[in-house]
């Protein structure tokens, strides 16, 4: 039988059988599931949501009215639901197979030094109307590919910090990395998860026949300045069909992911089901890394901003495969300024993937007293404060964040 009730009658054992709203304003992504987690129930309680519609046929009712529920919470609380035990801090930390993410940014550092150098000698040769060579390049993907699978966060993060002047090497980077991250959010094979990953280092490659004067241009293009742009896609499809064994993947992302689902993309405005999975998640990642990116001609947003603006794009992204990608990178991506419960602002530096509102943050400055505090981590699935909203640090005078390092 079906019910609506208020969030604050939701207790554990109930059978939520829909969440009204839109999927980016509340931290699930199931629209029906058992709850029985202490932290979802109390993520929905203290969510922007006042009515759920259960089902009691397949989970427990509301409580009857001499039933105390603040008993059932305590209960549940001290049976150890509501937090993991304290993890020995002088070992690696795990969230299941993931490795902690100050130890894989060590990693990821590594390989984001070494793809630098690969990414523009094959974007070189491209330029020169050479015969590009993938090799190094598949050996880069499947470097990454390792990466993301240990921890998404660490390297995505990275290849984020990118300059306007290393920007179209490190943003193939940054692109190849998400997309390997979105594949497996979608439970794609490793072949086809490597395959998106050669698509996402690839995707640009067509922008080496595009003049450097109008790639770099900081003022607003010309008519003929910008279908020189977009020719960008037709030269990477030529460019990639002189190489000998170029995955079909490769080939559909670089002509197609600026294709958008109601038809007005380019090169060929191809609609919804015209367009393929690959194409969408490359049309996703590739405008995520580009508004969140300083250019010559603006700065970059914060993550959380560029995912609103994207969620709220109508007719231009895939909604299952933008789902995905939002649930893939976080609610609060690493790198987001959000300001706490407590007044402080803080920035996102890690991230729990199975309970996407209880990052670990790093407080900074007061609200209150407006002025700086010593940088602490805190994470917040061990903490009564939390977030409510995410912050503009630019409107508080701080020029810059803190560094993500842990």
């Amino acid at each position: 039988m079906l019910k609506s009730i208020a969030t604050e009658q939701l207790r554990l054992g109930m059978y939520v059988h829909s969440i009204p709203g839109a999927w980016i304003n509340h931290p699930f992504w199931r629209k029906s599931f058992k709850l029985d987690s202490f932290e979802d129930l109390q993520a929905l309680r203290a969510s922007p949501i006042r009515e759920i519609l259960i089902d009691t046929a397949k989970g427990r009712d509301v409580a009857p009215e001499n039933f105390d529920e603040d008993d059932e919470d305590d209960s549940q609380a001290e049976s150890g639901q509501s937090a993991a035990p304290a993890a020995d801090a002088s070992a690696p930390r795990k969230t299941g197979a993931r490795t902690d993410t100050a130890v894989e940014r060590e990693r990821a550092a590594r390989i984001i030094s070494s793809s630098k150098s690969t990414v523009l000698n094959m974007f070189s040769e491209a330029r020169m109307g050479k015969a590009v060579d993938v090799k190094d390049a598949a050996e880069l993907v499947t470097e990454i590919t390792s990466s993301v699978s240990r921890n998404a966060d660490a390297l995505i993060s990275l290849a984020r910090l990118k300059t306007t002047d290393d920007y179209t090497y490190m943003h193939s980077v940054a692109v190849c990395a998400m997309m390997i991250s979105l594949a497996n959010q979608l439970g794609m094979s490793h072949e086809e998860t490597k395959q998106a990953g050669m698509a996402g280092l690839l995707h640009d490659v067509g922008k080496m026949a595009v003049p450097l004067d109008i790639l770099n241009k900081p003022a607003k293009l010309t008519e003929e300045e910008f279908a020189s742009i977009r020719s960008h896609t037709v030269a990477g499809h030529s460019i990639l069909q002189q190489i000998d064994g170029i995955g079909q993947a490769a080939l559909d992302v670089s002509l197609h992911h600026h294709e958008k689902i109601d038809g007005s993309g380019y090169p060929f405005n191809l609609k919804a089901d015209q367009i393929s999975i690959m194409a969408k998640m490359g049309a996703v990642c590739d405008v995520y890394d580009a508004i969140t990116s300083n250019r010559p001609y603006k700065a970059g947003w914060d993550p959380a901003r560029s995912i609103r603006h994207m969620a709220g794009s109508a007719g231009h992204f895939d909604p299952t495969t933008m789902e995905a990608f939002v649930k893939a990178i976080g609610i609060y991506p690493t790198g987001s300024c959000v300001v706490m419960q407590s007044g402080r602002l803080a920035v996102v530096v890690d991230q729990r993937p199975d309970h996407l509102l209880t990052p670990r943050v790093k407080v900074f400055f007061s609200t209150v007293t407006r002025m700086p505090l010593k940088t602490e981590i805190v994470d917040l699935a061990r903490t009564s404060d939390k977030i409510i909203a995410y912050a503009d640090h630019s409107k508080w005078g701080i020029r810059s964040l803190p560094s993500l390092d842990l």
